[in-house]
């Protein structure tokens, strides 16, 4: 059996169904009652455990359970608590299970910003200049503020107890130019944490995915982002398989710089008028969109599977450029954005090209992350559970006031639990 652990996020459930397919049986294992992937047809245990968020070394101490069960093969890394542990404690993990996930070492450059734009650099992959907000004193660029660690840790934040973990999802902050930020605001916003700053760079965004066997790439797959969930960008609400040998070789040097094991996704961005590729981030897990990978045939979850049973010459690293995938509420919330965001240095289309674009992309492309025909179940509970516990929550007057406010609540909730914690 393959231990998945599960938020509300799209991507748990992904696993699940691509294993089950394959007639691999899978555990649940999530502090959430009832998370999308418990519902699915493929689920075959659920199993209550620790928040990460309440209690870390507790929320380890349970995945080591798991892990010990003699039907327990290994576990898959789909979020960034899990990757952390995993990779922290690899040796306790490895006395139970194998082992699909990189070195502490390997592990911590990808998840500081700062560190990793300093060893990019080094290996010969462009950058922006990545530095600390504190050390700004020029705001006349168009500056992006970003988280510079993934995961809030002991290992990565000094004033945090051993048992602590930290991650919210804030978004990036784009600077207005010239005005000079307040920066003990922004340090609070990221959670006590100094964030990193770089340069806006204006382009069209791309994602390396890739499963490593000790170095060596047994799977690769690249999607270009077509829409984001604010007109801003953001985790994709639509988007496709494509090529670009140029870029993939980028993301190949990086990972095999790192001695890569696993699976990660390398995001970047590029200039299309120059080619200009520029690294953004990498991320050390499962990603939110792989569901567009399985369909397209890069199944990832199975060939994790395959990999970790020492049988990475059965993958089939082939799949189909052809295809393109989208989050169907995740489009609402592109269109909201359209209507009531407002992002300094970034040009807003109009509405009425926005719902032309997001109409004639579901038409031609009917495919969708979280509503499946053959396993519909997840998405329908999701649906029902939060519209029942939107309109049952009373005003302030005691009375349900049912209105478009409530619509908008219901796509929100939606959304966020498709996401899971708004990652791409």
């Amino acid at each position: 059996m393959v231990v998945i652990p599960a938020t509300i996020s799209i991507k748990s459930l992904a696993c699940v169904r691509s294993l089950g397919r394959h007639g691999v049986r899978t555990i649940v294992a999530s502090e959430f009652e009832t998370p999308p992937a418990a519902h699915s047809r493929y689920c075959d245990e659920l199993v209550a455990i620790p928040s990460p968020h309440e209690d870390l070394l507790a929320y380890k101490d349970a995945l080591v359970s798991l892990a010990a069960r003699p039907d327990v093969w290994t576990i898959v890394p789909t979020r960034e608590e899990v990757a952390y542990l995993l990779s922290k404690h690899r040796a306790e993990f490895a006395e139970h299970v194998a082992v699909g996930w990189p070195t502490f070492e390997s592990l911590r450059t990808v998840h500081d910003g700062y560190r990793l734009a300093e060893h990019a650099a080094d290996v010969g992959v462009p950058v922006p200049e990545t530095r600390l907000l504190t050390e700004i004193s020029d705001w006349n660029p168009d500056y992006i503020v970003k988280q510079r660690y993934s995961i809030l840790t002991p290992d990565y934040a000094d004033f945090l107890g051993p048992r602590e973990c930290k991650w919210n999802g804030v978004e990036p902050i784009y600077l207005e130019s010239g005005v000079e930020p307040d920066i003990d605001a922004i340090v609070g916003t990221m959670l006590g944490e100094v964030p990193v700053v770089q340069e806006v760079v204006r382009g069209t965004e791309y994602s390396f995915r890739a499963l490593y066997d000790h170095g060596t790439p047994v799977a690769t797959s690249l999607r270009r982002q077509v829409r984001g969930k604010t007109y801003a960008g953001g985790a994709s609400v639509f988007r496709e398989l494509t090529r670009d040998p140029a870029l993939e070789e980028l993301a190949r040097r990086l990972l095999d710089s790192l001695d890569w094991h696993g699976v990660a996704t390398v995001q970047f961005i590029k200039n299309e008028e120059t080619d200009e590729t520029t690294l953004v981030e990498i991320n050390p897990r499962i990603w939110s969109s792989i569901s567009l990978d399985i369909r397209a045939g890069a199944d990832f979850p199975y060939h994790y599977w395959l990999m970790t049973r020492g049988e990475s010459t059965y993958i089939d690293s082939t799949h189909r450029t052809d295809v393109a995938t989208h989050l169907l509420f995740g489009e609402l919330q592109y269109l909201r954005s359209v209507l009531r965001d407002d992002f300094p240095n970034v040009d807003r289309p109009t509405f009425r090209q926005a719902i032309a674009d997001v109409g004639l992309s579901v038409w031609h492309h009917p495919h969708f992350d979280f509503l499946c025909l053959d396993d519909p179940i997840p998405f329908v509970r999701t649906v029902i559970d939060t519209f029942f516990e939107q309109i049952s929550e009373p005003t302030a007057t005691g009375a349900q006031d049912w209105s478009w406010t409530s619509v908008r609540d219901i796509v929100d909730v939606v959304v966020r639990r498709s996401w899971g914690q708004n990652e791409p």
